[in-house]
């Protein structure tokens, strides 16, 4: 594996959150990470994922009326 491993700092930086976001990510198990002895790691990958499938594209909207 290549991949970046990030504290749970970077993490919520990369996030624009917390520390507790993250954490609460990974108690839930709702994000995949890495348990190296006592510390907890996220692969970069992992992030990039989660703020893709958390990205809403705009509704497309058509203008009625316009000439």
């Amino acid at each position: 594996m290549t991949d970046r491993l990030l504290t749970v700092e970077q993490a919520a930086e990369r996030l624009g959150t917390g520390v507790r976001f993250p954490r609460r990510l990974i108690e839930e198990r709702r994000i995949e990470f890495v348990k190296i002895g006592r510390h907890v790691r996220i692969p970069e990958r992992v992030i990039d994922a989660f703020i893709t499938a958390s990205t809403i594209r705009p509704a497309r909207r058509h203008l009625r009326g316009v000439a």
